[in-house]
């Protein structure tokens, strides 16, 4: 099992790296650096690639909106060469309250804007000359638009590789299904080993009934919280105020994916309460309201042995990398946790 997480670099980037090369050295596999609307995630996996020698670098996530589509392939062939051929381009849609709140894009197909990106990105590493005509993306613009003098290039430098992975941040069974069938990688939210197989069994087998074969088995990264000790089960109440504002607060009733998801999972009452209180405004409640079990059924919260069993479910169903989240307050205790799971997990 590989072992990952993602960091924090609102500190700065220079503390950042400096844990995340010790983390390397206790044995972390893959770091990702999100973007939301904070600094750019591109820059610090720069910095990383200088920093690091082993572990992988992912970008967890650029969204789809924000580059263009040849922008992102470019992107992804620099971080992978900086890194020599490290960088797994991790992808998703976000939302709109980001894309068109802070980017002023249209946030419209997200699905199929995706297949197009990956399509374009693989074509860019390949070096071919591009010309693309999709839906969404016309690489270059058709005749009668623009000024007429574009033409097909293709990339100036050879890539380190010509097929870089891509992972998918996907939730939805369409979204899925095209993570299943077009990625290297596949990122769930709130991964819940004894309902994966029910939740997203299906979407799983549509996508990778369409998989090509050179494209090797789907790698899924799930993403739990992370405490080890028989004294750390008053750390659930960490993860809780998380699954509240995802639970209760991401969309309106009856448009929510991630309520949906703990409804699945068999928790719909407990769903439907924090919905209820956290609509209402009463966050603190809403975060009481979500049930101790819901949190150690995705979470790696316990004494080791418990542990163990939990990461032989991950792996059960189907999990390849646990990209957790260390529930601890230093960079020292940090690093003494993640020796702990590399133990574990070997």
């Amino acid at each position: 099992m590989r072992i990952g997480l993602s960091i924090n670099y609102s500190g700065g980037f220079t503390e950042a790296a400096a844990e995340v090369a010790d983390l390397e050295r206790a044995g972390l596999d893959i770091v990702f650096v999100p973007e939301a609307y904070s600094f750019d995630a591109v820059s610090a996996l720069g910095y990383l690639a200088a920093k690091t020698s082993r572990l992988q670098l992912a970008s967890g996530i650029l969204q789809l909106y924000t580059r263009t589509p040849t922008l992102t392939a470019m992107t992804a062939a620099g971080l992978d060469f900086v890194s020599d051929g490290r960088f797994v381009l991790g992808l998703g849609a976000s939302g709109p309250q980001v894309i068109e709140g802070f980017h002023g894009v249209p946030y419209d197909a997200p699905i199929g804007r995706t297949r197009e990106l990956v399509e374009i990105c693989r074509k860019v590493w390949r070096r071919e000359r591009l010309d693309y005509q999709g839906k969404y993306y016309q690489i270059p613009l058709p005749e009668g638009t623009g000024t007429g003098l574009g033409k097909p290039l293709k990339l100036i430098n050879h890539p380190v590789r010509e097929r870089i992975p891509v992972l998918l941040a996907a939730l939805g069974p369409k979204n899925v299904a095209l993570a299943a069938e077009v990625a290297e990688g596949w990122q769930p939210i709130f991964f819940l080993p004894e309902r994966a197989e029910a939740v997203f069994g299906d979407a799983l087998s549509a996508g990778k009934a369409r998989r090509a074969p050179e494209l090797g088995p789907l790698d899924i990264y799930a993403g739990p919280a992370l405490a080890i000790g028989e004294d750390v089960e008053p750390l659930l109440g960490f993860v809780k105020p998380m699954l509240a504002l995802y639970i209760g607060g991401m969309g309106a009733k009856g448009k929510n994916f991630y309520h949906t998801l703990a409804t699945r999972y068999g928790y719909g009452s407990a769903a439907d309460r924090i919905q209820e209180l956290y609509l209402a405004g009463r966050k603190d409640e809403a975060t009481q309201a979500v049930p101790d079990e819901l949190v150690r059924d995705i979470s790696l919260i316990g004494p080791a042995g418990y542990v163990k069993e939990r990461v032989a479910a991950f792996a059960e169903a189907g999990v390849t990398v646990l990209n957790v989240a260390p529930l601890a307050a230093t960079p020292a205790d940090r690093i003494k946790l993640i020796e702990q799971f590399r133990a574990i997990c070997d």
